[in-house]
């Protein structure tokens, strides 16, 4: 009898086990059915800034965003932009190139600075958006949109996620690195707000107390880096 009663509880079990597994299949709707609207991700914003929730991010300010399976497109995010402000010149690595996560492949350059940002993967460039390096501008009118910079082969897309900001600190980080531009001048905080609730074009247009160049390179994590900008970072536009 008691063998019998176990063998009836372990059948239980897999059966409960099984209409957990298979009922959400089940009610799963199509993505065909998913209206334009509600499949889009909506914009977030933290402290003023847009920090789409559908894009990963590097903590050097650059993001990342899966497009499909092993191709992501990359780009900087509002802070890097509106600290960059008026972009002169960028220039962006080689299609074909392969870049590591960290690696410094991006440059802005303002009033004849230059400072550089870093990739957010590993992979290899297989695209590279020509119309951003006709106008520089798109990085700080549409940095998720039409600013995007270049598109990547992302191989091994587990592991250069681990080295993002987790989703659900991206709220704290963004809004630390504000908070770190208001320490260094506080009148820096109107510039950010100048127009509402929105940040002005260029955070240290008016600031010339705060230096552009090692204040951005700091925040782009490339303050301290040795090497040289690769060499394949040759893609580039004078405005």
């Amino acid at each position: 009898m008691t063998v019998i009663l176990v063998l009836l509880t372990f059948v239980a079990f897999i059966l409960l086990d099984w209409f957990l597994e298979e009922k959400p299949v089940a009610t799963q709707i199509p993505a065909a059915a998913i209206s334009p609207e509600r499949a889009t991700p909506q914009l977030d914003s933290v402290e003023g800034f847009h920090t789409p929730a559908h894009v990963r991010y590097h903590p050097g300010h650059t993001w990342i965003l899966r497009e499909r399976k092993g191709y992501a497109r990359v780009g900087m995010d509002e802070f890097a932009a509106a600290l960059s402000g008026g972009v002169e010149k960028l220039e962006l690595p080689r299609s074909g190139q392969w870049i590591r996560q960290g690696q410094r492949v991006i440059a802005v350059t303002r009033q004849g600075e230059r400072v550089e940002l870093v990739s957010p993967t590993e992979g290899e460039v297989v695209e590279i958006n020509e119309e951003v390096l006709r106008n520089p501008a798109l990085l700080r009118q549409q940095p998720y949109e039409k600013g995007w910079l270049f598109a990547v082969h992302v191989p091994d897309e587990e592991s250069t996620s681990r080295n993002l900001v987790p989703v659900n600190l991206v709220r704290a980080w963004m809004s630390e690195a504000v908070h770190a531009l208001y320490a260094l001048q506080p009148t820096a905080a109107g510039a950010i707000a100048a127009d509402g609730a929105k940040p002005a074009p260029d955070l240290l247009a008016h600031l010339p107390e705060i230096p552009w160049q090692t204040t951005a390179a700091e925040f782009f994590l490339t303050c301290c880096l040795e090497k040289p900008a690769p060499a394949g970072m040759a893609r580039e536009l004078q405005s």
